[in-house]
């Protein structure tokens, strides 16, 4: 049997640019919500990623009950830029702000956070990913590597 080790998915709740009226100025109302379910620990999650200007988007992380997860919330605060979005792992802010955590290092929600900030700057289409633990060979799978 296949089994998956996690997945993420994605729904795009408003993907829009208006005029505010008032300034004359852009108003980005994009918001795209995460369900993650990491895997075996069983710590889901729901990331919201909320478009707040051109090249940046604010990130929450609601619902999850892992105290590294809820660390790595609380270092996320501000925005993520476009620059800081593409940036080597080594020095992106969501991966740096989750290895101050305490994040285990094959967490899938740093990667699914920056999904979402991707999608919500129009940068990728909303795409459901998981992680399937199986082989070609035997499409039954196995979890113990044999």
């Amino acid at each position: 049997m296949i089994q998956s080790l996690g997945s993420i998915d994605f729904k795009l709740f408003m993907c829009k640019t208006k005029m505010d009226t008032a300034s004359g100025n852009k108003k980005y109302d994009n918001k795209m919500s995460l369900s993650v379910d990491p895997g075996i620990c069983g710590f889901t999650c729901t990331v919201t990623a909320t478009q707040t200007n051109k090249r940046a988007v604010r990130v929450d992380i609601i619902e999850s009950k892992c105290q590294q997860i809820q660390l790595l919330s609380q270092g996320l605060s501000g925005e993520i830029s476009l620059k800081q979005l593409f940036l080597p792992l080594t020095r992106n802010p969501v991966y740096l702000a989750a290895e101050k955590a305490g994040c285990h290092s094959t967490c899938t929600l740093p990667a699914a956070i920056l999904k979402a900030v991707e999608a919500a700057m129009g940068m990728a289409l909303p795409k459901t990913v998981s992680i399937v633990f199986g082989t070609p060979e035997n499409e039954k799978g196995s979890t113990d590597g044999k």
